[in-house]
Parts: structure tokens; sequence; C-alpha cells
């Protein structure tokens, strides 16, 4: 069968990432997880001091920037940044903060979109974000948007920072999903939002197998139209 592009598209904490990675092993397809590359640019900038408000400083940082992913031991992809793993502190509060302001910076939106579009060309991909099927790739074929419930998102990031043995109290975290929210869904460049043709898929009250093979379904499907 031919290979095709799945985009999954939605909210923070609804379980995007994990069930990408997931469809991509069952098809035997490369994930790409476009957010870690938002976060890889904001750890990146924090790091190295660089002030949002000053565009030089930005265009500079992002001809040095180089985010790859590379697949460990246990088959998992992790987020690489100058040559150095930096899966656990892109995943802090202390890149959450920041990382949706980040990403309103069109140069930052510009550089990474240009980048996912080159890791797409040759499709056999599943790419999960914000913008992958309005901007990165429209013309996908398999559209999806996942969204929960606030409450629910806010428990299951808890639980993720928790593996990491980082306590972040609810309360805490509900504010920063409700800001990247709506940072997310207002910026001028690549607004959050449901892609023409996509199929939503609310995670609120269903297991990531359930949600797991609502998109396989849909990329089998897909695969045999072609």
């Amino acid at each position: 069968m031919r290979k095709i592009i799945v985009a999954i598209d939605g909210y923070s904490a609804c379980g995007k990432s994990t069930t990408a990675k997931e469809v991509a092993r069952i098809l035997g397809y490369r994930y790409i997880d476009s957010g870690a590359m938002y976060r890889a640019v904001t750890y990146y900038f924090q790091q190295h001091h660089i002030a949002l408000s000053n565009p030089r400083e930005v265009d500079r940082a992002l001809k040095n920037i180089k985010v790859t992913f590379k697949i460990n031991s246990k088959g998992i992809s992790e987020t690489y940044l100058q040559g150095l793993n930096v899966e656990d502190p892109i995943r802090s509060m202390a890149v959450s903060h920041e990382v949706s302001q980040v990403s309103t910076l069109k140069p930052v939106r510009e550089a990474m979109v240009a980048q996912q579009r080159k890791l797409g060309k040759q499709k056999g991909i599943v790419m999960d974000g914000r913008d992958i099927g309005t901007v990165v790739f429209p013309e996908a074929d398999v559209k999806v948007f996942f969204t929960a419930d606030l409450l629910v998102r806010a428990f299951r990031r808890q639980r993720e920072l928790l593996d990491k043995e980082t306590l972040i109290e609810v309360d805490t975290i509900i504010d920063n999903l409700v800001e990247r929210d709506k940072i997310d869904s207002s910026r001028t460049e690549s607004p959050l939002k449901k892609a023409d043709g996509a199929s939503t898929i609310d995670t609120t009250h269903i297991t990531i197998d359930e949600q797991v093979d609502e998109v396989v379904r849909l990329a089998v499907a897909a695969m045999i139209r072609a």
C-alpha cells in the first residue's frame, strides 16, 4: 500500500504524542513530535538567554539550532538538541510556561515548519502538533483533531510530571493549560484549530488503546483508498 501522512493536532495533554507514537509503531512509520521541536527551541532560548523581543537575536539563534530525533534502546523516539539528549529538560514546567510564547514568533514557526516538511517529504510519517493538518501538511491523507476536558488533561499532565519525579499542583497545571490554549488558539502565526476534513476525537473518556485503534482505522482506510 502507498505510504501516507497522518497529521494529529489538538490541545496539550490530550494524548496526541502517546497515540502518535503507537500508531507509527503499528504502521511501521516514522514518528515526528513537532511539539518537541518547539520545546527544544524554547529550551535553547532559555539556556542562551535569547530575548524574544530582539529579532536579530532570535534569527541568529535559529541559524545555530539543530533539532534531531533518535530511537533509543527501547524503541522510543527521543529529542536531541545540538547533539545532546534533551528529552527530559524540554518537558519541564519551565519550558511549558514559555513554549507557546516562543511558538508565536514568525521566524520560529517558519524555521520549524520548513524542517517538518523536509522530514515528511518521503511520507510514511505520523506527526503531531498544533498546525500539522492546517499548515505543515494540509494535504495529509489522515487529519485528526484531539480534544478533552480541561481537568482530565491537567491530571494527565500531572501524572506525566510525576513519572519524572516532579510534583506540580493541579491548579498550577490548569493555569498553564488555559494560558497555552489561549495563546495557541489566538496567535497570528498558525493558530491551533481543527483542519478542514479532520476527524475529531474526544479523549476524555476513552483509553489510549481506543485512541490508537481509531487513528489506525482511519489510516488503513486511507491506505486502501489510495
